[in-house]
């Protein structure tokens, strides 16, 4: 059995940056259909992108810790927190999927909370008017059947077990 104080490798610094790249593209998909592809996202999918906000540098750290030969515990240690970040990310996916799926409620205060509103010359009371944020129980778009949080979490997953594998790995 392999714990945390096992030695780490050249395996542990690819994982880690294998890790924080895929944590990277997946938060910055989500940033690209928000801002490129006009989806506003709802308070749910906001909250599903802190755990890669805290990911990337942390997997960043993890490669930096094993490519320097840092202790062994210290690089496995923050691929077992990415695991769980991820898997916390998972959670919130799986999470927002069953409210928009109307398997569970959803929080009652779930609408828009970023964006600037483009006024376009007219009043500000006037655009609000004619902006409806998203609900959270609406998928702004559903590929190949499943919305974002729905990718989300098959993401997630796949990530939580590349991060768990990782710490847990010899060399």
């Amino acid at each position: 059995m392999t714990t945390l104080a096992s030695p780490t490798g050249r395996s542990q610094t690819l994982t880690a940056l294998f890790l924080a790249v895929a944590m990277a593209v997946v938060v910055g998909t989500a940033l690209g259909f928000q801002h490129i592809g006009g989806y506003m996202p709802c308070k749910l999918c906001l909250e599903q992108r802190t755990p890669y906000y805290v990911g990337v540098p942390l997997m960043a750290l993890a490669a930096l810790s094993s490519a320097m030969h840092w202790p062994a515990w210290m690089t496995r240690a923050l691929l077992a927190l990415g695991g769980l970040l991820m898997l916390y990310g998972l959670y919130l996916g799986a999470y927002h999927a069953g409210v928009e799926w109307r398997w569970w409620a959803g929080p009652t205060d779930c609408a828009a909370v970023s964006g600037t509103i483009d006024t376009g010359g007219k009043g500000l009371l006037d655009v609000l008017n004619e902006v409806v944020p998203p609900r959270c129980e609406d998928a702004a778009l559903r590929v190949l059947g499943l919305s974002f949080a729905g990718w989300n979490v098959l993401a997630s997953a796949f990530l939580a077990v590349v991060a768990l594998r990782g710490a847990f790995r010899k060399g």
